[in-house]
């Protein structure tokens, strides 16, 4: 599959879409632009972040923000408050375990279920 090609199905900012499995992990992607994502930690699975297109903002609780580009990778700890946001349309594909719920333990308007992120 063209990765770049999935995003034709993706209508909708921080809403992922799985597009494959690999053991027991999904593979997503997700449109990103704006601040909607809330502060939030994942208790037991780390979280892949890699960006495909354009900047994205990544704010690790207590550390500096890292601005990521295409290219870029960055994978947050478990258990470690995160959050992410674009100024302008970000595409990221994502790498994290089937049991890892969207926006954690935090609900919010953009919160997911897997099935929701299905593919």
């Amino acid at each position: 599959m063209n990765i770049k090609e999935q995003f034709k199905d993706v209508k909708n900012y921080f809403s992922p879409k799985i597009v494959a499995e690999v053991n027991d992990q999904y593979v997503k992607i997700a449109k990103i632009k704006g601040e909607e994502i809330p502060w939030h930690s994942h208790e037991n699975e780390d979280e892949l972040f890699y960006i495909l297109e354009g900047s994205l903002l990544m704010e690790i609780e207590n550390e500096a923000p890292i601005t990521m580009t295409n290219g870029d990778m960055y994978v947050v700890p478990k258990g470690i408050n995160h959050r992410v946001s674009s100024v302008n349309e970000c595409l990221i594909m994502l790498i994290e375990t089937k049991t890892t719920k969207h926006t954690g333990e935090i609900e919010s308007a953009i919160t997911k279920s897997i099935e929701e992120q299905s593919y």
